[in-house]
């Protein structure tokens, strides 16, 4: 019997139109540059010491610029006379093994060769001490053996909770540098405790390591660098929960009020870290519908393909209500479930139905709408949850988007 009659395979599409989403476009033009005059304030300059080591940590997110901006700062750091080096901090992720994670690293440019300094990879960790809740602290040991730790990472709302710090320098001290035992245990934590969990962590962190400063930076609705700041420890915990609501303010949007099928043309963890933006679609594998979301309401999802920088981690995949073989295809089932388990969340890494091709996926999709209007499906297709300036909305949804001042047709 087959998947889908004949008559559906018939199916008249309807045609797309290219959209432009017009956000706030604020960015750091030469971000070398604005990475330098951070680092050349006092409150930098006077923590490093000539013949230091320091360990510089990077994690998996995809961040605009990430190797220039890593290069920059090994660059300053190695003109004050410090030894630094590179250590992955990015959990479980990579397959939670120590080449999968130099290999998620060498995706954005990030290599030795590069950098011009040595990439330290080890899943090996260090027990640094326990929260007052009692939540084990632990520290990648190559980063605890340096004299000094620095953390690069981008600020923004997490996926799973709410709270005053969501991602950012403490979710990267507490999860990144646990590497997969602490990323694991942490995971341990109720969603609603969870901001006050990575602050204990992080002030265990900040009391018993070798903290240095962290370079937190904001991205706006384009995926360009807006904000970056040098934070020291006295400064940390309170300028990032200001960034975080300058970050919020940046989020793009799908400025629609309805779509009853969602084309995702690729998930994956360097886009978001459940592969697709809760924040964007409004619904989590782990839990279901996403505190404060205004987007639209969102009937079905189809996911095309897996990005070239997942390098395989299907993470978030049980999102979508569809995949095609081609998504299918290109799955690390090592890595996603490495990942799945040490987030307990065994939901992010089911698979949808798997259809053969994009256009039966489609198809499967809008027969299992049960609201579909009239004049036919709302259909819109993205690139992924990180790009969302140029969209591709099916013709009948042009009367919804009449008007609206932020919505731009281009072809």
């Amino acid at each position: 019997m087959p998947i889908l009659l004949e008559e559906d395979l018939k199916m008249q599409l309807p045609r797309m139109i290219k959209v432009r989403q017009k956000f706030e476009d604020e960015h750091i033009s030469n971000i070398e540059e604005a990475i330098r005059q951070e680092l050349k304030q006092d409150k930098i300059k006077s923590l490093i010491k000539p013949g230091q080591s320091i360990a510089v940590a990077v994690g998996s997110r995809g961040i605009n610029h990430l190797s220039k901006i890593v290069k920059e700062t090994v660059n300053y750091l190695k003109e004050l006379g410090a030894l630094p080096f590179i250590v992955p901090a990015m959990g479980s992720h990579g397959g939670a093994t120590a080449n999968g994670q130099l290999e998620v690293l060498h995706g954005y440019g990030v290599t030795e060769q590069a950098m011009g300094v040595p990439i330290k990879s080890s899943m090996d960790v260090v027990l640094l001490g326990f929260t007052p809740d009692a939540i084990p602290v632990y520290v990648d040991n190559y980063a605890l053996a340096a004299d000094m730790v620095v953390l690069i990472n981008r600020v923004k709302p997490h996926t799973g909770f709410r709270g005053p710090i969501e991602s950012g320098i403490c979710k990267m001290m507490a999860i990144g540098l646990g590497k997969h035992v602490g990323c694991s245990r942490l995971h341990q934590v109720e969603r609603a405790d969870f901001s006050s969990a990575l602050v204990s962590v992080a002030e265990v962190f900040l009391e018993k390591a070798n903290f240095g400063f962290g370079l937190a930076l904001v991205e706006n609705a384009f995926d360009q660098t807006a904000f970056v700041k040098a934070l020291v420890k006295d400064e940390l915990l309170k300028e990032e929960q200001e960034l975080l609501i300058k970050a919020k303010a940046l989020l793009p949007a799908l400025l629609l009020r309805k779509i009853d099928v969602l084309l995702v043309e690729q998930i994956g963890k360097n886009i978001s870290g459940p592969g697709m933006d809760p924040n964007i679609i409004g619904r989590h594998s782990a839990f279901g519908d996403v505190a404060g979301y205004v987007g639209p309401k969102i009937e079905r999802i189809v996911v095309l393909d897996l990005s070239k920088g997942t390098h395989g981690n299907a993470t978030g995949i049980g999102t979508a209500d569809f995949i095609t073989k081609t998504a299918f295809d290109k799955i690390d089932f090592t890595a996603t479930y490495a990942n799945q388990i040490a987030a307990r969340n065994p939901a992010g890494g089911r698979i949808p139905i798997t259809m053969e091709t994009e256009r039966e996926a489609l198809i499967a999709a809008i027969k299992c709408c049960r609201n579909i209007d009239e004049n036919g499906p709302c259909i819109v297709r993205i690139k992924d949850t990180l790009h969302l300036s140029e969209i591709w909305l099916s013709e009948n949804m042009l009367p919804f988007i009449a008007g609206n001042s932020l919505l731009e047709i281009m072809e």
